[in-house]
């Protein structure tokens, strides 16, 4: 595959993955913990993917058959840690959300 493609791949699964956290935190919002969950384990599918991509790259680089590093490359790199670390967050919010409306006693949609 080259290289632009797997950059394309990068920052689509990267994309994907940082949407389906800020819906899971929407539902979160909303008390509907379990969608909320589930928008969490597409995302993680997605990163999955990207894990694998970049595991590729990472094992090409240490044989000597490395691509070169290009500001898209970066970039798609960027992608990523954002995607990360808007997971990371979510799972946090979701977590207070829970609390929080258990707290208030308000209802929950599971």
């Amino acid at each position: 595959m080259d290289l632009e493609l797997i950059i394309m791949n990068i920052i689509n699964y990267s994309g994907e993955a940082r949407s389906l956290c800020m819906e899971a935190i929407e539902y979160a919002k909303d008390g509907e913990f379990q969608r909320a969950k589930d928008s969490i384990k597409e995302a993680n599918e997605r990163l999955s993917e990207v894990h694998k991509i970049q595991t590729e790259l990472i094992q090409e680089e240490a044989r000597g058959e490395g691509k070169s590093v290009s500001l898209l490359l970066v970039h798609a790199q960027d992608h990523l840690m954002n995607a990360i670390t808007v997971r990371d967050m979510a799972n946090e919010f979701i977590n207070l959300y829970e609390v929080l409306m258990e707290l208030k006693g308000e209802k929950r949609y599971d």
